[in-house]
């Protein structure tokens, strides 16, 4: 658990770093009584000790179930000084449970992260021309295409050639899921949906959290 934490936590770290992203969502599941949950008071938390990211990804799926209207809160506001991502021991897990439903809570959506990976990627830059002498304006010899296909200076690219070049570089992967959960329920039967989605190289934490949260709003419904 501690390790897939501060995975979370390098997570968060690296996406506001990024400037390009794809979020796919790789698996989804969802309780056939899934909609017996629309009146429930829920609790969204995401595990990690990095307030800039946990703030990013509770807020969108906050603001999303909202819309939706469902009633839900954010951790960060409720919990202020709660650390999701400290290790819990059974009592501790148990004094959690009763806080949050002492609160009013009686659901809960969690984002943890389950999987890290590095991809090493080749792609082939060049091999073209770029540029001119000709700026805002075409010669004469443009103008017809016997003109210009005999023309000595249409031969010419008069341009820059820009040499063919392979390029490596390193992808982050992380592989993200969010559970869904009624406590209301029997605890074998809490569960009431599950989506895995893969971050190929996640861009800032408000760009990620919001396609994050698009699909997989999308894979539920």
């Amino acid at each position: 658990m501690k390790n897939k934490v501060l995975l979370l936590c390098s997570l968060v770290l690296f996406i506001s770093l990024q400037n390009c992203s794809s979020v796919k969502v790789l698996d989804s599941w969802k309780s056939d009584d899934v909609s017996s949950v629309k009146d429930n008071n829920f609790l969204v938390i995401a595990r990690t000790s990095n307030r800039q990211g946990r703030i990013a990804f509770e807020n969108e799926i906050v603001n999303n179930m909202t819309a939706s209207g469902y009633n839900a809160t954010a951790s960060f506001r409720k919990f202020g000084t709660m650390n999701p991502d400290r290790e819990l021991t059974e009592e501790d897990s148990q004094q959690f449970l009763d806080l949050i439903k002492n609160e009013g809570f009686n659901a809960i959506v969690l984002t943890v992260l389950k999987d890290y990976q590095e991809e090493t990627r080749t792609t082939q830059e060049g091999g073209y021309y770029v540029g001119g002498n000709y700026w805002n304006y075409y010669p004469r010899y443009y103008g017809g295409f016997q003109g210009y296909y005999y023309h000595p200076m249409a031969m010419s690219t008069l341009g820059t050639y820009v040499e063919p070049r392979t390029v490596t570089s390193t992808s982050k992967i992380y592989v993200v899921e969010t559970t869904v959960y009624d406590l209301e329920k029997p605890k074998e039967n809490q569960l009431i949906a599950v989506v895995t989605s893969k971050l190929d190289n996640p861009s800032g934490a408000e760009n990620t959290a919001k396609d994050y949260v698009k699909k997989i709003t999308k894979s539920l419904n």
